[in-house]
Formats: C-alpha cells, structure tokens, sequence
C-alpha cells in the first residue's frame, strides 16, 4: 500500500460484482480488500482498519446490517450499503445502523466510484480541526470527534457526527432538507430525503428526542439543550 493510499473493503458474496467493483475502484488509485459473507467482513475489517466499506445488505452468515452493527460498535468509519431490493425499510435500517450513503442494484460502477470518492471527502473534510461546540449540556468536539450530552458520551457515525456539528453551527435555525442533503450529502436529488430523515432518528435515538425539532414541510432544527 502506497503512503496515503485509501484502503477499501468490498463484502460482497456475489463474485462477479465483486471483482467488477474491486477493479473499477484499484483503477481509480485505491486499494481494495475483499470479503464474501458476514463473519469474514467483520474479521476483515479488524485485520485491515479501511478507510471506507462497500457493503452488501444479503450476505450469508449474517447480513450487512448486522456487519455494520458490529463494525461501527468498534470504530466509527463510512459505509457504502448495496441492496438488491429498493424496499424503504431496509434502507432506512441500514442507514439507522451506521450506513452512510446506499445504492439499489443493478447500479453504475462508475456511479459507484463516485460515491465512494464523495463519501471519502466528506469525511476528510470533517475532520479538519475546529473550536469545541458546548450548547447547553451538549459538547461536540471535531478535533478528536468526540460527542457528549450531560457528561455521557454518544457514538456517532461519521456522517451522523457531520450532521450534528453543522446543525450546531446554527443553533435554532431551520434547516431545508433539501440543503442538509446538499451539503452533507453532496445529492441534488430531492426524492433522497428520507436519507436525511434516517439519520434525524438515529441522532434522537442517541442523544435525546428533544435535542432536533422538525419543521414540518421543511426541515430541522437543532434546539439548545438546558
């Protein structure tokens, strides 16, 4: 592996697809490991700490959705979820557990890259250091990535870190949707607001069902904790 070459995992147990993305993505300059059912996938990415997971929900062993659980309970780090079915619940599942962006096959290899690449910057570029935000009893720190809420500390995924820090940069204002998807996301497409839905839920589920009010018709709003 070359110095400052980004490792990524590929679990998928459909061979054909796997090595079509695995080439796609070494041609684009990265390195790829591979793994072909749930247990494995675990066990790979503790072996090799990649820098990002492109993840099939089905998978034998058990499947994606439990490989995220037990991935991101060890290290926080960005997955890409792959499912064959375009089933609503499934996707937010997955997006509840730690994934951080999905595609429904059959999809663009090349889409596929270029996913994984804007994936990679928005987490490069959250992690650039910055001033600790304390509001009320919620603390967010961007430098270590760290989150706490009356002295008890949350694990965040990144981009549910990415999200709950630029909510906090503009306390009690209303954010569209449509913009959170813009600029945490990078999508334009509008009909993927349920992405941005998803992770609300699961920032209430961790920190409070009090901390986010939504606007609705419209989008969110970071309240300011007592």
């Amino acid at each position: 592996m070359r110095e400052g070459q980004r490792r990524i995992l590929v679990v998928e147990d459909e061979l054909t697809i796997a090595e079509s993305i695995a080439a796609r993505l070494r041609a684009e300059g990265f390195e790829v490991e591979l793994a072909h059912d749930g247990p494995s996938a675990v066990a790979k990415a503790e072996q090799v700490v990649p820098d990002l997971i492109v993840l099939d929900l089905m998978l034998p062993g058990f499947d994606g959705l439990e490989v995220c659980r037990q991935v991101q309970a060890h290290r926080p780090v960005p997955v890409l979820m792959l499912t064959a079915r375009d089933d609503e619940t499934d996707l937010l599942v997955g997006l509840a557990v730690g994934a951080d962006d999905y595609m429904t096959k059959p999809f663009s290899i090349r889409e596929l890259a270029a996913r994984v690449h804007a994936l990679l910057r928005r987490v490069q570029r959250n992690q650039r250091p910055g001033s600790t935000i304390v509001l009320g009893d919620l603390e967010i720190d961007p430098v270590e990535r760290r989150v706490q809420r009356a002295g008890e500390p949350a694990h965040l995924t990144p981009t549910e870190f990415e999200l709950l820090a630029h909510l906090a940069g503009r306390p009690r204002a209303v954010v569209p949707r449509e913009r959170l998807l813009s600029e945490i996301w990078g999508w334009t497409d509008q009909a993927a607001t349920r992405t941005v839905d998803s992770h609300i839920k699961a920032l209430r589920r961790k920190l409070g069902a009090d901390l986010i009010r939504t606007v609705h018709g419209v989008g969110y709003a970071l309240e300011v904790p007592k």
